[in-house]
C-alpha cells in the first residue's frame, strides 16, 4: 500500500461521531452528503451498545453487564484468570504475531455497526474521492473514569484496570488504523475526551498532567504506528496544554463557546502549528436547539475570520493556519433531534465551503 501524503485539510468539513438517527445506512448517507472529504463512522447514542462506555469494553476482563448498567467485577477468582487471559492474548498481538484481527481487540458490528457500515459503503458507493477517514474510541481517561469495578470505583484508580483500560482502547483504535488504512488514504483516529473537561476539579484533585501524559502516550503510539494521525476532541473548556502539549497531531474544541479560554496557550498554540499539527475548529454549535438554528453560515463563517485575526496575531501565518485547519461543528449531534442536527451539518459544510472559496483553497 503506498503511504499517504502528509495531511493538510485546508479547512475541509469533518464531523465528530454521532447522529440523532435510527439507521446507520442513513448516518453513511448523511456523511457522504456533508463531508464527503473526510468519511466518518457515526455511533448512534440511541441504541446502548453504542454509548461512549459500551461501545469500547468488549474484551475487558471481569465484565459484567446487568441490562442496568456495566462495571468490572474485581472481586472474583474469573477476574484474575481473566486478566492473565487477556495479557497472554495483548502479548500474542502485539508481540508473537498473532493477527489483530483475530483477536478480542478486534472490533466487531454488533459493537461498532456504524463502523462496518462506513467500511461498506468505501468499498462499493463513495460519491467521490476524498482525502482522509476519521475513526474514534473512547479517550482513556473518559473511559476509566466511567468504567466502575462492583463497589463503584472507577477503573482509573485500581491499577490494574486502568493498564487494561489504556491497552484495550490502544489495540481498538490501532485495528481501526489498519483496517480504515487499507484505503490508502490519511486516517485519522480520534480520542473523545469529554471528561478532560473536568480536569483539575475537584472531582479528579489527585489527577495529574503527568497522569494524564501516561494514560495518553501508549494509545497514541499504538496508532502512530499504522501510520494514523492521533486527534483529541475535549467539548468544554479544559487545560489545553493537556493535548497541545501531547504527541497528539489534531486538537478539536467548541470554538464556539471556548475560544477565549483555547487561545490563552499562546506558546503550546503556537509551537503546535509550528510542528505541521491541526486544529478541528468547531465552530458550528450543538449546545441546544434554538442556538443551532438561530445560526447561519454567514454569521458564522464572520466569526470564525475574525477569531483567525487573534490566531495570527500568535505569530502564526495564515497560509498555515488555513492548511492545518479543518471545520467542525462543537461536538456529536445526537442529542440534538433530527432538525437540528441536520441543521449542523449543513452549516458545517456551508461555512467550509465559504472558507475556502474566499481563501481559494
Amino acid at each position: 500500500m503506498e503511504k499517504p501524503t502528509p495531511f493538510k485539510p485546508g479547512c475541509l468539513p469533518a464531523l465528530i461521531g454521532s447522529l440523532p438517527v435510527k439507521d446507520h445506512e442513513e448516518a453513511v448517507d448523511l456523511v457522504a452528503g456533508h463531508t464527503p472529504d473526510v468519511p466518518i463512522w457515526i455511533q448512534l447514542p440511541m441504541y446502548r451498545q453504542e454509548g461512549m462506555l459500551n461501545q469500547f469494553v468488549s474484551g475487558v476482563p471481569g465484565l459484567v453487564d446487568t441490562g442496568d448498567k456495566v462495571y468490572v467485577d474485581t472481586s472474583s477468582q474469573e477476574f484474575e484468570e481473566g486478566l492473565m487471559a487477556f495479557y497472554e492474548e495483548y502479548l500474542a498481538v502485539t508481540e508473537a504475531g498473532q493477527p489483530l484481527e483475530e483477536s478480542r481487540f478486534a472490533m466487531k458490528p454488533e459493537h461498532a455497526p456504524g463502523f462496518f457500515a462506513l467500511k461498506n459503503r468505501l468499498e462499493t458507493a463513495w460519491p467521490q474521492e476524498f482525502s482522509a477517514i476519521k475513526g474514534q474510541v473512547t479517550g482513556p481517561f473518559t473511559l476509566a473514569t466511567t468504567l466502575m469495578d462492583q463497589d463503584g470505583r472507577a477503573a482509573l484508580y485500581d491499577d490494574r484496570l486502568r493498564d487494561v483500560v489504556v491497552k484495550i482502547l490502544a489495540l481498538k483504535a490501532r485495528w481501526q488504523a489498519k483496517v480504515l488504512g487499507a484505503f490508502g488514504k490519511q486516517v485519522l483516529i480520534f480520542l473523545d475526551e469529554p471528561a478532560l473537561a473536568g480536569f483539575g476539579s475537584s472531582a479528579f484533585l489527585s489527577v495529574t498532567k503527568e497522569d494524564i501524559a501516561a494514560l495518553f502516550e501508549e494509545i497514541m503510539e499504538a496508532i502512530h504506528q499504522e501510520g494514523a494521525l492521533v486527534g483529541v476532541h475535549i467539548c468544554a473548556n479544559s487545560d489545553w496544554s493537556l493535548v497541545l502539549d501531547s504527541p497528539a497531531d489534531i486538537v478539536s474544541f467548541d470554538q464556539y463557546e471556548v475560544f477565549e479560554q483555547f487561545v490563552m496557550y499562546k506558546k503550546d498554540l503556537k509551537a503546535f502549528f509550528d510542528a505541521g499539527k491541526i486544529v478541528a475548529w468547531g465552530i458550528v454549535p450543538t449546545i441546544d436547539k434554538e442556538l443551532v438554528m438561530g445560526e447561519f453560515a454567514e454569521s458564522l463563517e464572520a466569526r470564525w475570520q475574525t477569531d483567525m485575526k487573534q490566531v495570527e496575531a500568535l505569530g502564526i501565518d495564515r497560509a498555515t493556519l488555513l492548511s492545518q485547519s479543518l471545520i467542525t461543528p462543537s461536538c456529536g449531534t445526537g442529542s440534538l433531534d433530527l432538525e437540528a442536527s441536520l441543521r449542523v451539518l449543513e452549516l458545517t459544510q456551508e461555512v467550509s465551503n465559504m472558507i475556502r472559496y474566499k481563501e481559494q483553497l
